[in-house]
């Protein structure tokens, strides 16, 4: 199999440090000139359910009640044999996406910007009247769902995004994808040992400081799910089944962590976490096509998933222990 890295040559720093390449498609969704129209059937998320960040756009499609207005082609966990880092509908009969008819992310990009240079990602949004990638601004994307598309949020739907918390919000986003999120990548990706070591105690200290917030309270943000709790949550479900030996951020186990681990399977217990949690198209990802440490395929057997549905027990953390959710 052929393998072609996560990476370009422009997001290894001389350091060794792994830089995220930007995203390129970053027109807001929204009614001011220049915005992205919001509009029921006129866009297609493309995802890959090993992606984080494409993982926590479905996750938020699905608890918002958007899944009539937008929708959805997924990619197969294991990447195309082409000499880029490109995703294929090979899931899909005669191996295209059945609306779209493509077979590689890559000609929706090239619709798009017939120049473009950088890695194709996921999330992507293509607008299905030119079969253009519109926007791949993963960091943001949610946040427009749970905005720019309210007037198409199915009755009673969570409210992950409340007005008076989104300064705090952000700002807790903004640590949770610098040091968690892109935090092991950082560590995985490094080409240095500096570089990777300084990675790794990032991560590690960004769990203490999370397994001691969650100590307190049910959520990060108390009684109710918040954006941030999506976030945290997509790394939380890749971390020991890849991340911890992948990437070798293995100081502990996310079940080391009584409080993280807890709050984790209490996610995972919500049909829009467990629902699109997908670990075996993320184990086959992450170790038969993303790592070079595995020359011969071999997809480990461990470790134990059933452990994901134990109940998780984190209730009386909670003044409102029967519901996760803040509604509209």
């Amino acid at each position: 199999m052929a393998v072609v890295d996560h990476v370009t040559n422009g997001e290894i720093q001389n350091t060794g440090k792994f830089e995220r390449q930007p995203n390129h498609f970053v027109t807001p969704f929204g009614e001011k000139e220049g915005d992205l129209a919001v509009e029921a059937g006129r866009y297609r998320l493309l995802w890959a359910p090993v992606c984080p960040w494409a993982n926590r756009s479905i996750i938020v499609r699905q608890l918002l009640g958007l899944e009539d207005v937008i929708s959805v082609g997924t990619l197969d966990p294991i990447r195309p044999d082409v000499p880029w880092s490109d995703w294929s509908f090979t899931l899909d009969e005669d191996d295209r996406d059945p609306v779209l008819g493509i077979k590689l992310l890559s000609e929706a990009y090239k619709k798009a910007d017939p120049d473009y240079q950088g890695r194709y990602t996921v999330p992507a949004l293509v607008d299905l009247q030119t079969g253009a990638v519109v926007n791949n601004d993963y960091f943001n994307l949610t946040l427009y769902f749970e905005t720019a598309w309210k007037k198409f949020h199915k009755a009673h739907a969570p409210e992950l995004y409340p007005e008076e918390l989104r300064k705090d919000i952000d700002e807790l986003n903004a640590f949770i994808f610098h040091d968690v999120n892109n935090g092991v990548y950082k560590a995985g990706f490094a080409t240095s040992q500096e570089a990777y070591s300084e990675a790794y105690n990032l991560v590690f200290d960004a769990f203490d400081v999370l397994e001691e917030r969650l100590s307190k309270q049910r959520f990060l943000f108390g009684d109710y799910i918040t954006e941030s709790d999506v976030r945290l949550y997509v790394t939380l479900a890749r971390f020991d089944v890849a991340y911890f030996n992948g990437f070798r951020v293995n100081k502990k186990m996310l079940k080391d962590y009584p409080n993280l681990w807890g709050y984790a399977r209490d996610l995972y217990a919500e049909e829009a976490f467990g629902g699109n949690t997908n670990f075996d198209a993320i184990k086959r990802h992450y170790h038969l096509c993303c790592l070079k440490t595995n020359p011969f395929d071999i997809l480990p057997l461990g470790p134990d998933l059933s452990i994901w549905k134990e109940k998780a027990n984190r209730e009386h953390l909670s003044k409102d222990p029967e519901h996760k959710y803040r509604y509209e």
